[in-house]
């Protein structure tokens, strides 16, 4: 008994932080330069601090609402914590009880001598258990839950801010591509007007047939940006 006794200890040890081994100041940074500890970086944020745009805004929350992953993530968060629940109430003991009254019926010559054709059993049962932590299972049980939680509370919090992220490049590649599209408008039109002068340069006498063509190539050249930057903007919002 001794020696399974001394074989039987507790499970696992306590867990520590594994230090990371961090520099003390990042490369080309001024090290006399003092750091204030109240200053908060931009990691933690709030995301409509980080995107004033009102669209933008709005797009962003129906992204929060309608994501599926994110709506996952907040699913398995709701099991981690049910698994807590569970696990912090396995040290505790438990107790059962049952109650019924069966219903018997008798007939013809099944009857038994003093019995009545019909009886009621009352039946009643009453239990409990509870096994006692020696080892430490329940508190390894408890801890692992918990750090199941951390993690699917991190994990929801990683693709929040993914989905925020890609929103928000999304939504500025658009608005950069709808100013470029702009631009090139202006651009055709300018060549056009650039081309009506050389036509008419040239039919003055002024101007040679090779500027005429210039004047055409710059035009066309001009013009043939415009649909590629209108599939893009397509693909962009559709992406959003």
């Amino acid at each position: 008994a001794a020696c399974i006794a001394a074989g039987c200890t507790t499970v696992g040890p306590d867990y520590s932080r594994p230090e990371t081994g961090l520099p003390a100041a990042y490369r080309a940074a001024d090290a006399a330069a003092p750091t204030v500890a109240s200053d908060q970086s931009f990691g933690a944020l709030q995301w409509w601090s980080v995107f004033p745009d009102p669209e933008l805004q709005a797009l962003i929350r129906v992204a929060l609402e309608q994501n599926y992953d994110l709506q996952v993530a907040v699913q398995r968060i709701a099991q981690a914590r049910a698994q807590v629940t569970v696990a912090g109430s396995r040290p505790y003991p438990t107790v059962g009880g049952a109650l019924s009254a069966p219903y018997t019926g008798y007939s013809g010559s099944d009857l038994p001598p003093g019995i009545a054709s019909n009886s009621f059993v009352p039946l009643v049962g009453l239990g409990a258990a509870w096994e006692i932590d020696f080892w430490g299972k329940f508190k390894r049980n408890s801890e692992s839950a918990w750090a199941e939680l951390l993690a699917a509370e991190d994990a929801r919090y990683a693709v929040m801010a993914t989905l925020v992220s890609d929103v928000g490049q999304a939504y500025l590649t658009l608005r950069a591509l709808d100013l470029t599209l702009e631009i090139s408008r202006r651009t055709v039109s300018s060549r056009t007007q650039s081309v009506d002068l050389v036509q008419a340069r040239l039919d003055g006498g002024v101007a040679g047939i090779l500027d005429l063509r210039q004047a055409e190539t710059l035009y066309y050249t001009a013009n043939k940006t415009i649909p590629e930057f209108q599939r893009q903007i397509e693909e962009t919002e559709n992406r959003i």
